[in-house]
């Protein structure tokens, strides 16, 4: 029996899960054996194999993470990495290789394509700045969380005539940040795209009281920025070390906004970072249809032979693209939609 192996890589979301049920479902179908690597590249590059078990895939439907573990292990960072990913799969007899990731995960599989390796993707993140696709696997759950998140602070912000503060995820694309935040009924959002002045911020909030509404809600992602009065960047990472991909771990620019709130607006306000808690749990309906389809077309790809490639959704389709289109730019959050989000900004 031919034998495909399937790895997830970088942070794990809603979705993994249920898309390595779309694999395994369609694999047996096709006469296949899948293989889980364990922990993402890190698995790849020493050849180490998770069984899944035909109990694992029955409950894989409404499980979050990932069964298979994920890492942030980047292959060109480690010496012969591309030689040890072939000698891993020989290893373990794979003929194929499925990478579930986000622009880094799939970056590597990008590359390994181009070296003659046969690597089919799925999209995971959910930040959703993977072009070529509408939308990624995790995303619609992660908006879901910030939307309930923003609806029970909401109470106590209302209650005690407090700004609210919400810090979620997004390094680069304020995807997450715009919908949550639409959904959510923010009074302000702040992304990364589109730099905001501290002047706007506090005009927002006090927008809200001129019309009777003494509590606000503010939804800013992780990489926003912020302008001081001199119109300079005010915003900063928090930490400076860097992962195998080169990022900087974000985070810190809720607190600065809150404190500003405080020392030059005189208000109540409050900061509430999402963290870990964005990409946790069950994953909604929407995401287990599209993480399942993602899963039986990824499968196909290999079937087929077709590799270098990964699923996408386009205009409510599930469609086919190559890796190294999704990879080649970062999508970020659209004018159209941040224009949407500031009708109801104050």
């Amino acid at each position: 029996m031919k034998r495909v192996g399937i790895l997830t890589g970088g942070g794990d979301c809603p979705g993994l899960n249920p898309a390595i049920r779309g694999v395994a479902r369609t694999a047996a179908t096709c006469g296949w054996q899948l293989v889980g690597l364990r922990d993402g590249w890190r698995g790849a590059l020493e050849g180490i194999e998770r069984p899944i078990s035909p109990t694992d895939i029955d409950d894989l439907l409404v499980r979050g993470g990932t069964i298979l573990g994920s890492s942030r292990t980047n292959p060109y960072k480690e010496k012969d990495g591309t030689t040890r990913i072939r000698a891993g799969m020989e290893k373990l007899n794979l003929k194929a290789l499925i990478a579930a990731g986000g622009e880094d995960t799939l970056g590597v599989a990008a590359k390994l394509f181009k070296e003659g390796l046969p690597v089919v993707g799925i999209p995971k993140t959910i930040d959703n700045d993977l072009d070529g696709t509408d939308l990624t696997l995790g995303f619609a759950t992660a908006v879901q969380i910030v939307s309930d998140t923003l609806d029970r602070i909401r109470t106590t912000a209302e209650s005690h005539s407090r700004i609210m503060v919400v810090e979620v995820m997004g390094r680069h694309a304020g995807w997450l940040a715009a919908y949550g935040g639409i959904a959510g009924g923010a009074d302000l959002t702040l992304v990364p795209e589109y730099p905001v002045n501290v002047k706007e911020v506090l005009a927002a909030v006090e927008s809200c009281r001129k019309r009777g509404k003494y509590y606000s809600m503010i939804v800013v992602a992780e990489g926003a920025k912020l302008l001081g009065h001199d119109g300079k960047e005010i915003s900063e990472a928090s930490e400076h070390a860097v992962d195998d991909f080169g990022h900087v771990r974000l985070g810190g620019i809720g607190e600065r906004i809150t404190e500003i709130l405080k020392k030059e607006g005189g208000y109540d306000a409050r900061n509430t970072i999402l963290g870990h808690a964005q990409r946790g749990g069950t994953p909604n309906a929407f995401d287990r249809i599209l993480s399942t389809s993602f899963g039986v077309q990824a499968m196909k790809l290999v079937e087929a032979g077709d590799f270098g490639k990964m699923p996408a959704l386009r205009d409510g389709k599930i469609t086919v693209i190559p890796l190294e289109a999704a990879v080649a730019n970062l999508k970020t959050l659209t004018a159209e939609l941040y224009d949407f989000a500031k009708v109801f900004f104050g």
